[in-house]
């Protein structure tokens, strides 16, 4: 089957307002001749008059009227969710984003998120997915997820833009009121304690766990959970201490009566960055939010 010239619905349309072939090349800003050049093209192409020349002016057959409601829709889609996506405006947006994040992720950015969405783009909504690496890399291709936002050691793709928002650390959580009351936590103390073990989706804990594997420091175990947030809870009732990144304890201890130690030991930090595709590095609302999570987390 031959191609369909889509370029001849606008005309369609514009003859089908203005019904005439003059006041629709008016409109198009075309000649009257290539108007009609193209609507019998259109004609030839539908096997249809299309319009009959009345004393009313052009009027629509009814083929022509079952051509028109779509072309109108199309068009006026083209507009809306294409073309002004260049002149994005948060204030007045309804879309979802979607966004990669782990239940770390969630707890460190959600939450001034949040907060600046509801000042500065009000009617805007955010989801929250978690996605094995080669799922996402697909899905912020295609666009069902806007940016992945956390440690995302794993997501490397060509086409993916990255960006560096800030380096995050870790610290030690004990009950207040526990046994070990001195202000700096000693590696004896940290050794000889009993220990609680997060294997969470998230890959940051990771790189605490990697660097007592490279340092062969040991510990006794007690508690391995997946669970990030009963942690609050189970340290605050027991005699455990538990290593997360700094934003995490923090915010425990918000939610139970737990105190923060620095840990006796240097463990390196990590970046948690942003990560894009290259299809939508200039789309509109996508730079937008980015810009926000910069000038929110950006170090």
């Amino acid at each position: 089957m031959k191609a369909f010239d889509m370029n001849l619905l606008p005309v369609a349309l514009a003859v089908f307002e203005e019904k005439s072939v003059s006041g629709a090349a008016r409109r198009l800003g075309m000649s009257q001749p290539a108007v009609s050049v193209a609507l019998n093209k259109l004609r030839t192409a539908l096997g249809d008059p299309l319009f009959v020349r009345t004393t009313q002016g052009m009027q629509p057959t009814p083929r022509a009227l079952d051509l028109i409601a779509p072309t109108r829709d199309i068009l006026q889609r083209l507009e809306t969710d294409v073309l002004a996506r260049r002149d994005f405006d948060p204030a007045t947006t309804r879309r979802r984003f979607t966004l990669a994040l782990s239940d770390i992720g969630e707890m460190t950015f959600l939450p001034k998120l949040l907060d600046r969405l509801q000042r500065d783009a009000p009617d805007a909504a955010i989801s929250s997915v978690s996605m094995p690496p080669e799922d996402l890399a697909r899905a912020l291709e295609s666009g069902d997820v806007d940016l992945a936002v956390g440690y995302f050691p794993d997501l490397h793709h060509r086409n993916l833009f990255q960006q560096r928002l800030f380096s995050h650390d870790f610290i030690c959580l004990l009950r207040q009121g526990h046994p070990y009351r001195a202000r700096r936590l000693t590696l004896d103390a940290f050794l000889d304690m009993g220990h609680a073990v997060i294997k969470a989706e998230g890959r940051s804990q990771e790189v605490f766990e990697q660097f007592l594997g490279r340092q062969k420091i040991g510990r006794r175990v007690v508690l391995s959970t997946p669970h990030f947030m009963s942690i609050p809870f189970l340290i605050a009732s027991s005699d455990l201490v538990v290593t997360v990144p700094r934003a995490v304890g923090e915010s425990f201890a918000k939610l139970a009566d737990i105190r923060l130690l620095e840990p006796p030991l240097d463990i390196p930090p990590f970046d948690l960055k942003q990560h894009w595709h290259r299809k939508y590095h200039k789309d509109g609302a996508n730079a937008w939010l980015r810009a926000l999570l910069v000038e929110l987390f950006g170090a």
